[in-house]
């Protein structure tokens, strides 16, 4: 790092020097224009290689696990360049779904009943033309999470597709009830707390590839579930391994961040609208248990989570359910191997509320901390479409796992 800020300051140096002999009329008549450019650019490099540009921290509780991820995800060894003109979190954050391509994926869908009556929708990429794994009964697999409004459509998902097609890997998003287009059968919808849904789609998976080797990835809230179900499972789970991607770990520190004033604006009313248009085309079936037209008053995610998900999964109040939401609470009874990749700047999980210290404590769990990223954003280059730094680290890790199992697992 001290290499190449010394390299650009010399480099910088000379090239004013060359420019005030070889041009000595410029911006405004004069050489000065182009001069305080060229300091202008040179102090946001500096800066830039300086502050913004850092290896991210591994934290773990075991150094058996460090040396694995360090050995077969050298990405998280690595400086993490964010894309210099949009390296803020919540810029990333924004752009991220406009800017990444959306790779084309042809899936194949399945309806699984539920012992509620319900239906849960799952969609497959077979990657029936995988080479490496011709044979669909060992075909690794993965099952994939969406974030909170989240479907298979998400761009991060058919990311992750895309990357474990080069793999030669199996896919299997959960989308949670009634957010893909499914009828609602039931009053019932999802949370980041129950994860009975999960447990049903989880072992229906096992049952009809029991001899593939088989993990999970979550995102966002998908990452909080994936979480509380390893906590609440231990050991006592088919998956050999999970990566988390954006966790929110406190879910009353999540809240407080997004209440504030801009980031309201800027995230927490707009998602509370798309949860309400996710509800909405099932209202004949979820007003026999809600006032709807309260529900649809809501201005936060918190309004709404009071008015309806709590409510509907018997929390007498929107504390209780925070507290069983909040996977931090958990993360010392996960019993199987866990990547969790997270942003110090990403409003949607406070670095303060990332619990460092528990990790620490469990020789199972490893988190990855960039300085910058937001929230599922993690991009870089100049113009990053085709991956991001989460889309490399996922690669890396569900490839460690697959094709270095033995070792990770003995552990």
């Amino acid at each position: 790092m001290r290499l190449l800020e010394t390299d650009l300051q010399v480099l910088t140096r000379e090239l004013s020097l060359y420019l005030e002999i070889q041009v000595p009329v410029g911006l405004f008549g004069s050489g000065v224009g182009l001069s305080l450019v060229l300091g202008f650019s040179a102090a946001f490099a500096c800066y830039y290689l300086s502050s913004i540009a850092k290896k991210p921290q591994l934290v773990t509780g075991s150094e058996s696990f460090s040396r694995f991820i360090q050995e077969h995800c050298p990405v998280v060894t690595e400086t993490y360049y964010p894309t210099v003109w949009c390296w803020e979190g919540r810029v990333q954050t924004l752009l991220r779904p406009f800017i990444t391509a959306r790779p084309p994926v042809q899936y194949r869908n399945e309806l699984i009943k539920t012992t509620d009556g319900g239906q849960i929708s799952l969609d497959w990429f077979d990657n029936n033309d995988s080479i490496c794994f011709p044979d669909a009964s060992t075909r690794p697999t993965i099952l994939l999470l969406p974030g909170l409004t989240g479907t298979s459509k998400e761009s991060y998902i058919l990311h992750m597709i895309q990357q474990s097609e080069m793999l030669g890997y199996r896919c299997v998003v959960f989308n949670n009830r009634g957010t893909a287009g499914e009828t609602l059968l039931t009053p019932r919808t999802y949370c980041a707390a129950n994860t009975e849904d999960l447990e049903a789609v989880i072992h229906h998976i096992h049952n009809m590839h029991a001899s593939a080797p088989f993990m999970a990835a979550g995102v966002s809230m998908g990452g909080m579930l994936l979480l509380n179900y390893l906590g609440q499972t231990g050991r006592e789970t088919p998956l050999m391994a999970a990566a988390i991607f954006s966790a929110g770990w406190n879910v009353f520190e999540s809240a407080e961040s997004l209440e504030k004033p801009l980031n309201w604006l800027l995230f927490n009313y707009y998602l509370t609208t798309c949860l309400q248009s996710s509800i909405s085309r099932h209202r004949q079936m979820l007003e026999k248990l809600f006032d709807m037209n309260l529900v649809m008053k809501a201005k936060t995610i918190r309004e709404f989570d009071k008015q309806f998900t709590s409510g509907m999964f018997g929390y007498h109040t929107i504390d209780d359910y925070y507290v069983d939401a909040s996977p931090c609470r958990k993360l010392k009874s996960i019993g199987i191997p866990v990547l969790c990749l997270n942003s110090l700047d990403d409003v949607f999980s406070p670095g303060h509320a990332i619990p460092i210290e528990t990790a620490k404590q469990n020789p199972n769990v490893a988190f990855v901390l960039t300085s910058c990223g937001g929230h599922i954003g993690f991009l870089e280059g100049m113009w990053p479409r085709k991956c991001t730094y989460m889309d490399r680290v996922f690669k890396q890790f569900v490839q460690a796992v697959f094709e270095h199992g033995n070792k990770i697992c003995s552990m």
